[in-house]
């Protein structure tokens, strides 16, 4: 504060005397001195509190020279230590898990796969979900730890590459279409079953079709015909015994002396392949049976 008299002189008593006073103040006073005082006194506060954050947060995420906690950066990539949760997509080229555990994705809803191309298209896609397992791609590939194919399928086919192709299930395996194998087996102690309910059953073979039970028997049942046939060659029965049940037995034209003098019957082929059983007598009876 500065403070400037002006003095003059009266003329009675020749004494100086002030005549005006002029009082200049220089500096913040009253309501903006409190003011600035309190905007100070905020700054330091946020000033402290951001400072107390920031040592909070390196102290929780465990910021160090190598990376953040678990989380580490590498001449490779990014090293991730324990569980990690991912509220947004993750985009990365490959993720690996350590040597002597496995890689576990986990999800409340569901996981999805996604490969893409350079313009962003989705050209594969791999979803798990809590009832469903979906895959969407051009083929799918399943091979081993030798890269050898073990499963593979496509739009117009699918190769299984292993040596053995087991169905467990109680119900079997159900082919809408033709199947082409070399072999059909069952497991040990189990019974074998070719079944079409509502249509026919056909095997095909270029050098033949081989069936063979070794501790059992071999049926065969229909509602209409069973047929074998055989293009160039025989039809071959090779048994110790070979029994047709049910066969009819034919009625004689006539009566002769030669029906009925044998309780034995013959088996009589027509030419068009039936076969009969006819009251054996002394000759042939087949000629006289109206069978054929």
């Amino acid at each position: 504060m500065v403070r400037e008299q002006y003095v003059t002189a009266t003329e009675e008593s020749g004494s100086p005397s002030p005549v005006s006073e002029y009082i200049y103040k220089i500096g913040i006073y009253g309501w903006r001195k409190r003011c600035l005082y309190l905007f100070v006194l905020l700054l330091i506060i946020i000033l402290v509190v951001n400072f107390a954050l920031t040592i909070w947060i390196l102290r929780v995420m465990w910021f160090n020279a190598e990376g953040m906690g678990y989380l580490q950066v590498t001449a490779d990539g990014v090293r991730l230590e324990g569980e990690s949760e991912f509220l947004f997509p993750l985009y990365a080229q490959e993720i690996d898990s350590r040597e002597d555990s496995a890689l576990l994705v986990h999800s409340t809803d569901n996981v999805t796969l996604n490969a893409r191309n350079a313009n962003g298209d989705v050209t594969g896609s791999l979803s798990v979900g809590p009832e469903h397992a979906k895959a969407f791609g051009q083929h799918l590939t399943v091979s081993s730890s030798t890269d050898k194919t073990l499963f593979y399928a496509d739009a117009k086919e699918a190769i299984v590459g292993t040596g053995k192709l087991r169905v467990t299930g109680p119900e079997g395996a159900l082919f809408e279409h033709s199947v082409e194998t070399p072999l059909v087996k069952a497991e040990p102690l189990k019974e074998l079953r070719l079944e079409s309910p509502t249509r026919f059953l056909s095997m095909e073979a270029p050098k033949g079709v081989h069936v063979k039970a070794s501790a059992g028997n071999v049926e065969a049942h229909s509602s209409l015909d069973v047929i074998l046939h055989s293009t160039e060659g025989l039809v071959v029965l090779d048994a110790e015994s070979v029994r047709l049940l049910n066969l009819s037995e034919g009625k004689a034209r006539t009566s002769g002396d030669s029906q009925g003098l044998y309780d034995m019957f013959e088996v009589c082929v027509c030419p068009s392949g039936k076969l009969f059983l006819s009251r054996a007598g002394v000759f042939s009876t087949c000629n006289e049976s109206q069978e054929c």
